[in-house]
């Protein structure tokens, strides 16, 4: 019987860009690498498992990739370094069991955080959390969403770490708003994490498999540090870096995963 030909096996793929996954994503499979966050829409970032369990390697990671999207992904997968009594609402059944707990650990005024909002859109301060089960009595809140005890006074620190390449923080204050966003005035100053700081950042960034981040932490008066988001990419506006700089950082870490990739 005449031999069948071999089936030569393609060179693996390199998707650097949202439309090169999409036209290439029902052929791509083991070996094939995907660079750079993928500009998925809410219905479809079941995609992601799909991706895994076909063995493409991602960079950013789809762990990253999903936890930086959502807030309350974020609040399931990092409750052990937010305060106690950050809890995900999907429901006024929820609402109602973390009314009772919020009454024994005396928690008044309350903040929340809308999933899918970024650069302090979707968080809102509340005098109470039965004001927060109104709103959403009255459809005026759309589930799911992410509740906390408001912190009074807390320093706010943003944490930019790129790797092992770069690692800054600094502090961020508006007198004007409890956001502290600096797009929306403000001001910043540098800070030098603890080594306790430090080693927390570097658990939370391996624990949702982030090769580079933002992190925004709360510093309490008492001294406890919490995480409060987290964000694979954020603005740099009151960071010392620069974004030639900033953007050869993540260009690099980028390589560094292909080069490994091929050894």
């Amino acid at each position: 019987m005449p031999e069948r030909p071999l089936k030569c096996r393609r060179r693996p793929l390199v998707i650097r860009s949202s439309s090169k996954f999409r036209k290439h994503f029902p052929d791509l499979g083991p070996g094939d690498s995907i660079v750079g966050q993928l500009n998925l829409k809410k219905c479809e970032e079941a995609v992601f498992v799909d991706l895994v369990e076909r063995g493409i390697r991602l960079m950013p990671p789809a762990l990253s990739q999903q936890l930086s999207r959502s807030k309350c992904l974020q609040a399931l997968i990092y409750s052990q370094y937010m305060p106690e009594g950050t809890e995900v609402v999907r429901c006024r059944h929820d609402l109602v069991k973390i009314i009772e707990h919020y009454g024994r650990i005396n928690a008044t005024t309350v903040i929340t955080k809308q999933d899918r909002l970024d650069c302090g859109l979707g968080v809102n301060l509340w005098n109470g959390i039965e004001e927060v089960f109104n709103a959403c009595s009255f459809g005026n809140l759309d589930f799911p969403f992410v509740i906390q005890p408001f912190i009074r006074n807390a320093r706010d620190i943003r944490v930019i770490l790129l790797g092992n390449y770069y690692l800054e923080a600094y502090w961020r204050e508006n007198p004007w708003s409890f956001r502290n966003n600096l797009h929306f005035g403000g001001e910043s100053g540098p800070v030098t994490l603890s080594a306790d700081q430090e080693k927390m950042c570097r658990k939370i960034t391996e624990r949702g498999k982030f090769p580079y981040a933002h992190i925004d932490l709360l510093l309490a008066q008492d001294g406890r540090c919490f995480m409060s988001e987290i964000s694979l990419r954020g603005g740099i506006r009151g960071a010392a870096i620069s974004p030639a700089s900033y953007r050869e950082i993540i260009k690099r870490i980028h390589e560094d995963f292909l080069e490994a990739d091929s050894s």
